[in-house]
């Protein structure tokens, strides 16, 4: 069945697509205009979509906290220190293991994969941790999880699928080293599965807080996730909106404020992030996901 050239399926399937595609979005539109609303018109539903009353109040309280600056400063250094470091690894372990002529590499791998299935467990990885003398440090959040063997997968299959043998028989018969190699010709080879490489990783180290839970004591060093927790779970809201000086109901408007404007400032950098890599992100998930 066609209407105009256009089948059932494509009409059903642009239907749901634009339902998907606003139960998505109209979220994040609600959490940006509602932290610059008036927090009354919130509260009692006015605001539904657009921002009504627009005021800055939220954010004024979030950027005169030094703890929320000091945990955004934080998170930024551990998240792009500790995303060049997972990248790396990643390169440097599925490179060598996606060559056939590297001897041994099935074991290897397999001894790699068990350790997604069985690991030590907190204690013993604290014990460690604790031991190494890292605790109190950046890297107690860098180091424990510098690389995953899911995304080791994942780029193993990608180079094993997309990087020709040929290409790299030639540059071997030129005399050009392993790293060179890498260097030279893989990695510039290799945009889309580092860009996927460096969402997941900076995703992951801009949300973690549990590390920093364990690892950390001294507040200078704690994240913005660490911060956040404090304010939206334990009760510390009133400390930023000057409770003393308000009413009851003046203070819950005001913590109202307050909460959508973390909210809105904790997601921004990475909402702006995907945009840039979203080029190559589809391609190179599908290409390292599945082995053509």
């Amino acid at each position: 069945m066609r209407i105009r050239n256009v089948s059932l399926f494509d009409v059903v399937n642009g239907v749901i697509l634009v339902l998907v595609c606003a139960v998505v979005v109209y979220p994040l539109i609600f959490v940006l205009s509602a932290s610059i609303s008036n927090p009354s018109a919130v509260l009692s539903g006015n605001m539904w979509l657009w921002p009504v009353d627009i005021t800055f109040y939220g954010y004024e309280r979030v950027f005169s906290n030094s703890d929320i600056l000091t945990g955004y400063t934080n998170t930024m250094i551990y998240t792009t220190v500790g995303t060049a470091v997972n990248v790396v690894m990643t390169v440097m372990a599925a490179y060598p293991l996606s060559l056939p002529s590297f001897k041994g590499r099935n074991v290897i791998m397999a001894a790699i994969v068990f350790t997604m299935f069985f690991s030590g467990g907190l204690i013993p990885t604290y014990m460690v941790v604790r031991d190494l003398g890292l605790t109190n440090t950046m890297w107690a959040l860098i180091l424990p999880n510098a690389v995953s063997v899911y995304n080791i997968l994942v780029m193993r299959t990608y180079y094993q699928s997309s990087i020709p043998g040929e290409i790299l028989e030639a540059a071997a018969i030129d005399g050009s080293s392993d790293f060179r190699t890498l260097t030279k010709i893989v990695l510039p080879l290799s945009g889309p599965i580092l860009a996927v490489m460096v969402l997941f990783y900076a995703v992951g180290h801009w949300n973690a807080y549990f590390s920093a839970l364990i690892y950390l004591t001294d507040r200078e060093l704690y994240p913005l996730q660490l911060f956040m927790r404090e304010i939206l779970i334990q009760g510390q809201m009133e400390e930023m909106v000057n409770a003393a000086d308000s009413s009851h109901n003046q203070t819950l408007l005001n913590e109202e404020a307050v909460k959508y404007a973390i909210i809105v400032v904790a997601n921004l950098p990475i909402l702006l992030l995907y945009p840039l890599l979203q080029k190559y992100f589809v391609k190179g998930v599908m290409i390292g996901a599945i082995k053509g």
